[in-house]
């Protein structure tokens, strides 16, 4: 009890140490705008519509009314200070870590194989991702929540009471609710009947096949409530990414392609866990993958699978743990491809438990008859750790802003057009034009059908006064993806300073039409009929805006001029006898 307790609050105080760091972190713009700083409702913290936009949206092609409170929760402690967001993802993550050693030690009574897989899953570099990254809030809790699912199956199977099981379900629901990756856990489940629960044996003993068949079914009967939780949670995952657009046509990634990227990805994950090198926060899809690649992709994971399967009386815990890495990756692993990165850091933060346990009861099993083994693994295991420790308090440098991340990205990728885009946003943001129009140009030569780059290479050329080549690239944007309101906008603003008023307001009822509740876009077709004269629409339109967001400055400022011009031409029509 008192090595737990002493080992437990080590855990914690190493990765607070580790993770410190990313509590200097700002927001990132990409996601943390989506999730937090852009996001109206989680941006006005806990109130009751808040709450029911939470359990009722589908924004960001998710649906996770857990994570949303949580960041709602933060806003409301700590306002818009992004040092409280990452500190909450930190405390999670520890909590996490340490749950992780008690459940396993609770699990299998060693001690220390225990503590290192906690240890690894803790300090790994691949991890630094789901920590660091505030927008990622949905992986820390997720992981709280099925390590809490998975102590409480734990004492439903020592004890058998119903309280138990219900209390597992329930666990398992609020983890499906912060996100649905957890769909797998009822075969997270299955795999901890057979090791470490043993519970495919009888008193110790193997079952027959007929035995062993009968109890699968009656292991796979007890866990239906949680087939049809995660039945359910996939049903709405599905419906959120599909209405959301975030799910790529089966034209775009044909499914064989699919198929390649996720056996690849299969076996990226693992050279990374091992060597954690390059890491990137978004690794693009490439048009295609050389034969060997996906031969030695194809190879690794079958001769690991038949490895596992050959071993699995001898030492059940590799079957398991491989297994674990293969089904918790399913949901994530681009057969239903999501976005458009061929793999993501952030999607080992689970898996990774699975390899973690291979490498901790292997190296054990290992060394069983060297000599001096006690000394050997301690100093093995030491280095392991202080090493990933070390290359993750490095990783967590890169996260610092979106400068020194997108950074980072593109000297560890090739072709990666998306990160060039945003890293042209924040050159764009600090006023450097010309260095936001180069990344802009860079990303279109690599996919020249990239709607995003065509879109800001517009704005910035329209910042910089180009507006005949700003207007070409709006249109150019609108010719990938026509119904986008903002870019109709834009286009209309163009126009509008080009004095093509009719023009200009087509584009502006064209965004209204797509996007009614826009303030932005209301207030710019404001601008565009004062500028024509036309101070009456012109009002409407400022209303409109204020309207929709009454804390809109620009608009507010707009609707003052555009009154008081009105009131200027009403008195010199006066003044001059012409009736108004």
């Amino acid at each position: 009890m008192r090595s737990t307790i002493l080992l437990s609050t080590a855990l914690v105080i190493i990765t607070l140490l580790v993770y410190l760091k990313s509590a200097d972190n700002g927001f990132l713009s990409f996601d943390d705008s989506d999730y937090i700083t852009g996001n109206p409702p989680v941006a006005s913290g806990i109130t009751g519509n808040n709450i029911m936009w939470a359990f009722t949206t589908t924004h960001s092609a998710n649906w996770h009314p857990l994570t949303w409170l949580s960041h709602m929760t933060d806003v409301q402690l700590y306002g818009m200070n992004p040092r409280g967001h990452h500190l909450t993802n930190i405390i999670i993550h520890a909590l996490s870590s340490t749950l992780l050693f008690l459940l396993f030690f609770r699990l299998t009574s060693a001690l220390w194989q225990s503590f290192f897989v906690a240890a690894l899953f803790a300090l790994h570099p691949l991890h630094v991702e789901s920590v660091a990254w505030a927008a990622e809030r949905k992986d820390v809790l997720s992981a709280l929540f099925l390590f809490l699912t998975l102590f409480a199956y734990a004492g439903f199977v020592k004890e058998k009471k119903t309280t138990c099981y219900l209390l597992t379900l329930l666990l398992f629901a609020l983890g499906l609710m912060s996100k649905p990756m957890l769909v797998t856990v009822p075969l997270m489940m299955m795999l901890m009947d057979y090791w470490p629960l043993k519970r495919y044996q009888q008193n110790g003993s193997a079952l027959t096949a007929q035995q062993l068949s009968g109890r699968v079914t009656a292991l796979a009967r007890e866990k239906i409530p949680f087939f049809l939780c995660s039945l359910l949670s996939a049903i709405i995952t599905i419906y959120a990414q599909g209405t959301g657009g975030a799910i790529t046509n089966m034209q775009t990634m044909p499914p064989g392609f699919r198929l390649e990227n996720s056996l690849i990805a299969y076996a990226t994950y693992l050279g990374k866990t091992v060597w954690p090198h390059n890491l990137a926060v978004l690794y693009p899809i490439p048009a295609s993958y050389p034969l060997w690649q996906v031969s030695g992709a194809v190879v690794t994971v079958l001769i690991l699978t038949a490895l596992s399967l050959r071993v699995v009386r001898r030492y059940p815990y590799i079957p398991a743990g491989w297994f674990w890495y293969l089904f918790t990756l399913l949901p994530v692993i681009g057969l239903i491809q999501v976005g458009n990165q061929s793999m993501a850091d952030r999607y080992t933060y689970i898996p990774h438990i699975g390899i973690f346990i291979i490498i901790a009861w292997g190296f054990s099993d290992l060394t069983e008859r060297v000599r001096y083994r006690k000394a050997i693994t301690a100093l093995l295991a030491s280095a392991v750790l202080i090493v990933s420790s070390l290359l993750t308090w490095q990783q967590i440098g890169y996260w610092k802003d979106d400068f020194s991340l997108y950074s980072h990205t593109l000297q560890v990728t090739e072709g990666n057009y998306v990160i060039n885009t945003n890293l042209g946003t924040v050159y764009q943001r600090a006023g450097d034009l010309d260095a936001a129009i180069g990344e802009y140009r860079t990303a279109i030569e690599i996919k020249p059908d990239f709607f995003n780059a065509h879109y800001n290479l517009g704005v910035a050329l329209a910042t910089r006064g180009d507006l005949d080549a700003a207007i070409r690239e709006y249109k150019t944007a609108l010719e990938i993806q026509a119904n986008d309101p903002d870019a109709h906008a834009s286009l209309g603003s163009a126009l509008a300073r080009k004095g093509d008023i009719h023009s200009a307001m087509m584009e502006f009822q064209e965004a209204v039409r797509l996007k009614p509740e826009s303030d932005k876009t209301c207030n710019l077709a404001g601008i565009a009929l004062a500028s024509n004269g036309e101070l009456d629409a012109a009002v409407y339109y400022f209303r409109e805006a204020l309207r929709i967001n009454p804390d809109n400055k620009k608009a507010r400022s707009n609707l003052g001029i555009a009154l008081g011009n009105k009131r200027a031409f009403a008195e010199k029509q006066q003044i001059s006898g012409v009736k108004p």
